[in-house]
């Protein structure tokens, strides 16, 4: 199976809603984990931010389905599955490092179904296994004078020490959503079952155990980032057709699932990045 690769969100800014914009009020940093982490782990993000005093910027992000464990100056919290949009409001100084799992891949640390995590946070304290990086690491996190990578690697020992050898019933889930991931022809849950060598029902079964979600909504998820990138990177859309390419039966659906997600239909939001980008350009 292939290792997770972490681009930098300059080219891979998939959930970040407007990110033109957004690059030029946060910093997004990314580590890849060592190979142990790695198993479980995606990647390491830190979030920095510097605004003038009455400045404040609402951020809004449409977060992969998995769990992130986020660690702040003075609180550790664990985010499951969020199936609408997140919204952060920034202001002041400061930052976050987050854990991002691979799909269904916190299932180790996490007693019971992944769905007592969809739409949820908990304070990380809650689950056993890991309370005891809050202590950890939201001191570091509270110092802007500690380098950004000086946390990822903390972070990363603190995981690699709680990773067990054998292999655990969730890894197969994270195979399965991966490749849905990976393969953009898989556009239906018949087709991943298919490509996974498993019946539907077994695999609805492991992403609501393991994920949080069914494999219809992930599935989706990812069409609508691959939508959001093409915008981004400023292309030349044809909607139909992108709809098609997206396994979309037509344009009126991928519409209606763009505008549920993104809060616009998909032709706004195109002449709002385009006008965002300009603006940034100009600066």
């Amino acid at each position: 199976m292939p290792e997770p690769q972490v681009k930098p969100v300059q080219e891979d800014s998939r959930g970040i809603v407007h990110p033109a914009a957004a690059h030029t009020i946060f910093s997004l940093d990314r580590f890849p984990p060592t190979d142990g982490p790695a198993r479980f782990v995606d990647r390491y993000w830190i979030s920095t931010w510097r605004l003038p005093p009455g400045v404040r910027h609402e951020q809004q992000v449409l977060v992969h389905p998995v769990v992130n464990v986020v660690f702040e100056a003075d609180r550790a919290i664990v985010s499951g599955v969020d199936t609408g949009r997140f919204s952060i409001t920034l202001e002041g100084r400061g930052r976050g490092l987050g854990v991002m799992f691979r799909p269904a891949a916190f299932a180790l640390f996490f007693d019971g179904p992944l769905t007592k995590l969809t739409d949820t946070e908990l304070p990380l304290a809650q689950v056993p296994a890991l309370a005891e990086l809050e202590a950890l690491l939201v001191p570091l996190v509270g110092d802007l004078d500690v380098p950004a990578e000086h946390l990822a690697t903390t972070a990363d020992a603190a995981l690699a020490e709680r990773v067990p050898a054998e292999r655990q019933d969730c890894e197969a889930t994270t195979e399965w959503a991966e490749l849905a991931v990976r393969d953009r022809d898989l556009t239906r849950v018949e087709d991943l079952a298919r490509a996974a060598g498993v019946g539907v029902r077994t695999l609805q079964r492991a992403f609501t155990e393991h994920v949080g979600i069914g494999p219809k909504w992930f599935l989706r998820r990812y069409r609508l980032y691959e939508a959001g990138e093409r915008i981004a990177h400023r292309e030349r859309i044809d909607w139909a057709e992108l709809a098609t390419d997206l396994g979309y039966a037509d344009q009126a659906h991928l519409t209606r699932d763009f505008t549920a997600a993104f809060g616009v239909p998909p032709a706004q939001y195109a002449a709002a990045a385009r006008d965002r980008t300009d603006h940034t350009d100009q600066h």
